[in-house]
């Protein structure tokens, strides 16, 4: 039986979203391009008629990820408390592909790495146009909230203690807060 153009858009589809998850939850080196497929549905050879490699897969995962986060505008304080929270720190599977991934990119070819990049110039657009008019330079204050954003919700996600691993993202955010 012959699969029609729609499905398989839909087959990417699901392979960039399970792909995705997976790769932000295990990170890229320790999932195969078998256990994406057999997570959708479907069989390991259908993988190349998607992608030529499980790199490209991640770079397409990347950006897929990147793009279902952008989210839309919104108050930076109500980013804030979303982005530096327990559950978007414990849910590392549907959260912030950077976070996730910057470890394993900076070892991946250029399309992996241009896709994070995308990524990051988009999160950094939504801070900036997110921020008080009172803000002088934008830019550097995007830059560095985000940044900042990462940092915290990495090392929370590193540290083996619950109290301090909580303390890092509410510290982090008041002090973002208070800057903004």
């Amino acid at each position: 039986m012959r699969v029609t153009q729609e499905q398989m858009r839909e087959n990417r589809q699901r392979i960039l979203t399970e792909a995705s998850r997976l790769f932000r939850e295990k990170g890229f080196e320790a999932v195969g391009v078998a256990e994406v497929m057999k997570a959708v549905g479907l069989t390991h050879g259908g993988f190349y008629g998607h992608f030529a490699s499980k790199e490209d897969l991640m770079a397409h995962a990347i950006a897929h990820a990147a793009a279902e986060k952008a989210g839309s505008g919104g108050s930076l304080p109500a980013f804030l408390t979303a982005y530096l929270s327990p559950a978007h720190r414990d849910d590392a599977a549907g959260g912030c592909p950077m976070a996730a991934l910057a470890a394993d990119v900076r070892l991946r070819p250029a399309p992996a790495r241009s896709a994070m990049t995308a990524g990051i110039r988009s999160q950094i657009a939504r801070i900036e146009t997110a921020l008080p008019d009172t803000v002088e330079d934008r830019r550097r204050e995007a830059i560095g909230t985000y940044a900042a954003m990462l940092g915290a919700l990495i090392l929370a996600r590193a540290v083996d203690d619950a109290s301090f691993s909580d303390e890092l993202l509410a510290e982090s955010r008041k002090w973002m807060d208070d800057e903004a």
